[in-house]
């Protein structure tokens, strides 16, 4: 078996040698097979691109590790195994092309799209459109609130979720949020399901989106907003979550959701992920102006450094969310109160640089797994909770001894 190995590889070395012999000699083929090269480098480039934006990647992966095994066992004569796998080739191949048929189709219909339009100023008045839009859709998502119409627009990004616009009614109209508000008037026949928004235009009402079935969901989480985290977790839309029995507004994005939304933070989050991730400038020039404003921490500057801490102590008075974002590599700790964004040690950093829309939730257990973030976080609310209690020691003497009277009052009952 290794004696095959050896002769095998030996012929390989061999034919390459002789064919590097052959373009040394002829400089025309060299230049020929570079470009060829190129272009077979390039498309490959493209393709994984692609991939990795659409559902297909982890098919990818799961093809690619049968290729390895198929050659493997070629190369180690296992006979058996080798001609399973060999066997099956043809009929993978079309069981490829039907399995892909549509991520394949979305393929060749980008192929004729270029990026050249940027160079004459017309993505310019896409922008100014898409921001619109998005204003438009704010509009008609706080209508919806204040009506309490339960509500669910999902806005496409990158990934294509065409199979879900299929699933609906066709309506490729303009972004209007008249048309919104009526679309989930109760009773009329699109209501039910989502309204997507894709290419600044409203693409199709009434689609079935999938369900998140994560066991850490809570139960009381109804099905309109498990159907927003769904998409949001199998593409990178934003699912906007309108509730029918609070009024309140949810976001969904990458698997997360934030509840209890306002107006403007709603704003913000659309603006950030929706426009400015796909005309702004390039994230290189942020994280220079990151590092220039960069401090170490001092008494007069108690904000650097202590996000993690602050996060915390926050959520022990006031509840709400703890949330992070990533600004210059690094984690930045802050919370969500009530749709709120509170943010004590955001000073450290210019207005701006800290992009809240990339907030990903944090869990307490996993901050206070560092020693040194646990050590200074006991003090910290010791220290807060005895000076909330000097500074209202009298409400605090009123609390404690109507807590003593309730307790004396189980007692007697008891």
């Amino acid at each position: 078996m290794f004696e095959n190995l050896t002769l095998s590889f030996s012929g390989i070395w061999n034919s390459f040698v002789s064919y590097m012999t052959e373009l040394v000699q002829n400089p025309f083929k060299l230049l020929t097979l570079v470009l060829d090269l190129a272009i077979v480098t390039y498309i490959l480039y493209k393709f994984v691109v692609y991939a990795k934006k659409s559902r297909m990647w982890q098919l990818l992966k799961g093809i690619l590790f049968i290729l390895i095994i198929t050659a493997i066992s070629e190369a180690l004569q296992l006979k058996i195994l080798n001609f399973i796998l060999t066997a099956f080739m043809p009929y993978g191949v079309i069981a490829l092309i039907v399995i892909f048929a549509p991520e394949l189709r979305r393929m060749l219909e980008q192929l004729g799209t270029n990026k050249l339009t940027r160079y004459f100023g017309i993505d310019k008045d896409l922008e100014t459109k898409t921001k619109e839009d998005v204003y438009k859709v704010v509009i008609a998502t706080t209508e919806l609130a204040k009506t309490k119409t339960g509500g669910l627009i999902v806005i496409e990004r990158d990934i294509k979720i065409n199979d879900i616009i299929d699933s609906g009614v066709k309506i490729d109209s303009e972004v209007s949020p008249q048309l919104i508000v009526n679309l989930f008037t109760p009773n009329t026949p699109l209501h039910d399901g989502a309204v997507i928004v894709s290419n600044n235009k409203i693409a199709a009402a009434a689609c079935i989106l999938p369900l998140a079935d994560d066991k850490d969901i809570a139960k009381e989480i109804g099905t309109r907003h498990r159907a927003g985290i769904g998409i949001s977790k199998e593409s990178d839309a934003i699912a906007i979550i309108v509730s029918e029995e609070t009024g309140k507004i949810s976001v969904a994005k990458d698997g997360t959701l934030i509840a209890d939304v306002r107006e403007d933070v709603l704003k913000k989050i659309l603006i950030s992920n929706i426009v400015t991730k796909r005309f702004s400038v390039e994230k290189k020039e942020r994280k220079s102006k990151v590092k220039e404003l960069k401090e170490k921490w001092t008494y007069e500057k108690p904000y650097i450094g202590q996000s993690a801490v602050t996060a915390l102590v926050v959520n022990d008075l006031f509840g709400g969310y703890i949330m992070k974002v990533r600004v210059d590599g690094k984690k930045h700790y802050y919370n969500v109160v009530e749709g709120n964004i509170i943010d004590y040690t955001a000073k450290q950093y210019e207005d701006g640089l800290i992009n809240y829309a990339e907030g990903k939730l944090a869990y307490r257990g996993r901050i206070l797994k560092d020693y040194d973030t646990k050590s200074r976080y006991y003090i910290l609310v010791q220290n807060v909770k005895h000076n909330i209690e000097l500074f209202n020691e009298e409400e605090y003497n009123k609390r404690e001894t109507k807590i003593h009277e309730l307790k004396l009052n189980e007692w007697v009952e008891d």
